[in-house]
Formats: structure tokens, sequence, C-alpha cells
């Protein structure tokens, strides 16, 4: 019987990854509804199109290949554990009944820490064999404080200990603010993986990779092991363009700002960070996360936050909708390296008249001790609360129908 090989078409996603061998691309969810997800992707193709796209996403988590696999590593945050929780109440809710029969005067509060560690233990599982083929260096999950302690730097570095113990390839988010930066750089020193979120300037980018410096020299003048260490600062793209003040100071000052002109914005200051990390030698990588869709060029879907990472040694996490916007929409084009390509002159004009985004492109734009009061980390933050208060009530209600 003759057997007829299937081309292997490699998807705009892989093509995206081999514009740089540093560049790495994560999955930003939970591993958990990545099945769910890929069942859906395939839902509505048939034929040779299904065919191909099936073997592509084989190839995104490629558990028979690890070290062939597209995905290298894993963002989740509180909103996104919540989300594979609910993606799959059956299995969650008999596993919390089951903590709440082995604990029964155990508070919803009690329990919170311990379901949440294991979201991310049980994600942290599933790219673990991407983790031992690369050597340790890749097929990292970030699971990250609660962020109710945001504000309590002893509290932080309880729960980055904790949350390192967690699994071999957990790395610890720890928020980009005043304590947050402190604590990276004390748990650094005891050569815990760290990845800096609640990012949206450059003064932050800077700052964490500064306080990754100081806590490298002190891990390795006390001969800490730091096989296991790794570090990345993310960005927030989308979020830092999506808030408030951004289009709210442009209408102030008579400046009309296109869709454009907003997705140039992250992009922009992403740029100014990679080359500073690049210049002076951070050990830190730069990582880009909530990516947004956008603009519409000649009547034609673009992602801009990812074409404009192409060619860099950089992190892209990507969200499930980004990774089926890619995969689709950039199926026949080119892609090239970006990453060192300045956003135009005339966008750079206006944006740098708007004091939101100005104090974000420069080094010196905002002091340590206004990182925490940015308009994007209230935002974001508000939302990170919310997840937490989600999780709770998901609990109580499994004690309360545990009593009834």
């Amino acid at each position: 019987m003759k057997v007829v090989a299937i081309e292997v078409v490699p998807s705009a996603l892989e093509r995206m990854s081999a514009t740089h061998s540093g560049l790495e691309v994560w999955w930003d969810s939970s591993p958990l509804v990545f099945e769910a997800w890929r069942q859906e992707m395939l839902g509505p193709l048939a034929g040779e199109v299904r065919e191909r796209r099936s073997a592509q996403l084989d190839r995104l988590f490629n558990a028979a290949k690890p070290a062939q696999s597209v995905f290298v590593g894993v963002t989740s945050n509180p909103p996104l554990s919540v989300q594979a929780i609910q993606a799959d109440t059956q299995t969650w809710n008999a596993w919390i009944d089951d903590l709440v029969r082995r604990q029964p005067e155990a508070t919803a509060e009690d329990l919170f820490w311990p379901v949440y560690r294991e979201v991310v233990q049980r994600g942290a599982a599933v790219v673990r064999p991407l983790f031992i083929a690369s050597g340790q260096r890749r097929g990292y999950l970030s699971g990250q404080v609660d962020p109710r302690v945001y504000d309590d730097l002893q509290e932080m570095v309880r729960q980055s200990l904790q949350m390192h113990q967690v699994a071999p390839n957990v790395m610890v988010k720890l928020p980009g603010t005043k304590k947050g930066i402190l604590a990276i750089e004390l748990v650094t020193a005891m050569g815990v993986p760290t990845n800096a979120t609640l990012v949206f300037t450059l003064p932050q980018m800077i700052q964490v990779a500064e306080a990754v410096r100081r806590g490298l020299a002190r891990a390795r003048a006390s001969g800490v092991d730091l096989s296991r260490w790794r570090s990345v600062c993310t960005m927030m793209l989308g979020r830092f363009e999506d808030a408030k003040p951004m289009k709210e100071q442009a209408a102030q000052r008579g400046i009309e700002l296109t869709e454009s002109d907003v997705r140039w914005a992250g992009p922009a200051i992403f740029k100014a960070a990679y080359r500073l990390y690049q210049e002076r030698g951070y050990e830190s990588k730069c990582l880009a996360a909530s990516m947004r869709l956008g603009p519409t060029v000649d009547g034609r879907q673009t992602v801009r936050h990812l074409e404009e990472l192409a060619g860099g040694e950089v992190v892209a996490t990507i969200f499930p909708n980004i990774v089926q916007a890619w995969m689709e929409h950039y199926e026949d084009r080119q892609i090239e390296p970006r990453v060192d390509v300045p956003a135009p002159d005339g966008v750079m004009e206006k944006l740098l008249q708007i004091p939101y985004f100005r104090s974000a492109y420069e080094e010196q734009g905002l002091t340590v001790d206004e990182f925490e009061t940015h308009a994007a980390v209230l935002e974001t933050s508000t939302a990170f609360l919310q997840a937490s208060a989600d999780l709770l009530s998901c609990i109580q209600g499994r004690i309360d129908a545990a009593g009834a």
C-alpha cells in the first residue's frame, strides 16, 4: 500500500517564530482550555483546509515532539485562571467539593490560595515536557501572586516562594509597582524566576530590569542555584492603549487619533524598551502581552501588536483570539522583521503631544512612586481584583452547596 505524505504547511505563527531564533511564542491563557479552543477553531472547517489547520494546531503544543512546539511558554493571571475553572465546572466543582469535605471549617478565603495554586499546577504539568526538552530554559507557566496583596511586600515575597514550589516550571508574576519591583529583586536573589506584570511604560521596564540585575548580582555572590531562573518583563500593549487617558487627553488637545495611531502606541514604547535592553545587556527579556486586533488596512485585518515584534529576541504571549486571527489573516502574507523599524514620524508627532503617552515613552517620564497610580495600572488591577472576587464567589458557592 502506497503511503501518501501529507505536505507540512507552516502556519503564520510558525513563520513568525522563525524570524529570530530568540523569538518565543507563548500561549496567553491556561493550557487547560487549549483543547476546547482547538476544537472550536476546527469546527467550521472541512476537507483539506481542516486537515492542514488541524496539523498546524497540533504543532502549537507538540506533546510528541516538545522541542518542536510552537508555544514554548504560558502566561496566566487571575482572570484567565477563573476562565479555566468556568470552562470545566464539572471537574473543578468536584475538586473543590472534595477540598471542602477535607476542610469543613475552612472559609472561602482559606481555600482561595489552594484553589488558585491547583489551577497553576495543572497548567504547569501540561507544558512540563517543553521545560524538560529545553533543558529547563523554556516551558514555563506564569503564576501570579494574589492581586489583593500588592501593597504588602512581605506577603508578596512569601507567596512568591510558595508559588515557586508549586512546580519546577512555574514563573512567579509580580506587579511592576514600587513594592512589586522590590519583591522581584528580593526573590531574584533567591533564584526564583519572575515575570513582571502590570507594566505599561518604559520607566517601569527599565526599573524592573535594573532590579533583576541587582538581584542576580546578590544571587551570584551568594552562590545561589540559577539553573531554573529566568526573567521576563511584560508590557501590556493593548491595556496601555485602551486606558481612558489616551483618547481623553488627545481630545482635550484637539488631536484626532485614528485606530492606526492608537495601535502604534504600545509597540513604540515596547521597541524603545527592547532597544535599551539590548544595549545595556539586561538579562531580563521583553515580553509583549494584551494584544489587540487592528488596524484594518486596505480592507484587511491586521495585528500590528504582533507584526511589529517579528525579528526580535523577545517573547510574544498571545490570546486565543489573536492566535486565530493571525493564523487566518496572515496565512498568505509574508512576515518580515519589524522590531527595529520605528513608528512613523507623523504618528509619533501626534502621540508625543499626549502627556499620558509621552510620560510612558520617556525613560524619566515617571518616578517609581508614580507607577502604582498610573491609569493603566489602576484599571488592570481592578480587573484582577474582580477575578479574585469571582473565584471567591465560586468557592463560596461550593461551600454553601456542601452545607445545604
